[in-house]
């Protein structure tokens, strides 16, 4: 396995000669981080045998939500609130996308644009529901930001996690839609695009951004059953704080070129993809998103202002967590290598050590210089 840190010392300087006048802030953190991930740059943490005593220095991750490397507990975490708000019933997986003529008006002002996206899927699902003529009221969705595609290039899209049901919140009733098992339906994928594509254009005009002159007058939502919506959440958390590719899908890095792999999304075959370094590290930094900007978030009656609604409708709808808890897995300790006892964090944010040359993470290996 190739390590993403020594990609970036390889190549920073083919990369900030090629794309250093396009970086952001958010995208020089991110590269500073990422390149001292786990190294002897980073600042330490002391740990201790609860059995024989022993003392050791470990280096602290850098924490960053684009590095492959850190916040696994993070998402765990994440992905364990999302079940413990699960409701029985069908569940769905929307997929609300911009036209390519909009994404170098979402480029520039991301922050703007990402936000747009989110709250306009959103309020298109709402108003959705509450007109059905079953569930005639508020849904509740989790929603996460992808820019993304498989083969990393520049795609952003929001995915929605939701059940089939409402609350009527004036008439305190809990509704389900009722489908067919086979083919099981909630709106129409076509009506969802054109009021979505609407509620959109709308938002970006009154943030006073300019439209291009010219873009598609259909637009595309995909709306398709995942069941309970477990693995549909599993998917969503693999990249919501652990960046946009694995290290194990590096394949190689020789001759200034890096091949990675990725699965394609209709053949669901696995594809190759060789870039220069330079141009492969820019493509995994063009999906930094703005500092503190919030990928993933909750509405409706999944918002998490909602944990009295959620306990209550648990044991309304007798709902068993114990299924949720029996999903995760315990969070791996650090062992004592002399007897193999776990080790206890005593100190950490220590300074970090001055060595020659920085060790990358185990596991991992480094990048050749060709």
């Amino acid at each position: 396995m190739i390590a993403l840190a020594s990609i970036i010392r390889t190549f920073e300087s083919d990369l900030l000669a090629r794309h250093g006048h396009a970086l952001l802030p958010s995208q020089h953190r991110a590269l500073h981080a990422m390149q001292h991930c786990r190294t002897a740059r980073s600042p330490r943490m002391q740990v201790q045998c609860e059995g024989c005593q022993e003392r050791q220095f470990v280096p602290h991750s850098c924490g960053h939500r684009a590095c492959p490397h850190c916040q696994h507990h993070e998402s765990e975490q994440w992905l364990q609130r999302q079940l413990k708000r699960q409701l029985p019933g069908a569940y769905f997986l929307l997929t609300f996308t911009v036209p390519a003529e909009l994404r170098a008006l979402a480029w520039a002002h991301q922050r703007t644009v990402y936000d747009a996206m989110m709250r306009c899927s959103w309020e298109t699902l709402r108003r959705f529901s509450e007109n059905d003529k079953q569930l005639k009221g508020t849904p509740g969705a989790i929603a996460v930001l992808h820019t993304h595609s498989r083969r990393l290039d520049y795609h952003p899209h929001v995915h929605v996690v939701m059940p089939a049901a409402a609350i009527d919140r004036k008439r305190r009733l809990w509704r389900v839609k009722r489908s067919s098992a086979t083919s099981p339906y909630l709106f129409s994928h076509k009506a969802l695009a054109k009021v979505f594509r609407a509620s959109l254009l709308e938002a970006l005009t009154q943030a006073g951004l300019r439209l291009p002159a010219h873009y598609p007058e259909t637009w595309v939502v995909d709306c398709k059953a995942v069941g309970s919506g477990t693995k549909a959440l599993a998917y969503l958390g693999r990249y919501l704080y652990r960046g946009v590719i694995r290290e194990q899908d590096i394949l190689a890095c020789q001759n200034g070129q890096v091949t990675f792999r990725y699965q394609d999304s209709k053949t669901r075959q696995w594809e190759t993809r060789t870039l220069p370094g330079a141009d492969f590290l820019w493509l995994v930094l063009r999906h930094v998103l703005p500092r503190r900007f919030r990928r993933a978030r909750n509405f409706g009656f999944l918002h998490p202002n909602s944990k009295r609604l959620i306990q209550l409708l648990h044991l309304l709808l007798k709902v068993n967590l114990a299924a949720a808890a029996a999903y995760f897995k315990p969070r791996p300790v650090l062992t004592c290598p002399c007897c193999g006892g776990a080790m206890k964090v005593i100190r950490t944010r220590l300074p970090p050590t001055r060595l020659r040359r920085d060790r990358p993470p185990d596991g991992v290996r480094e990048c050749p210089v060709m």
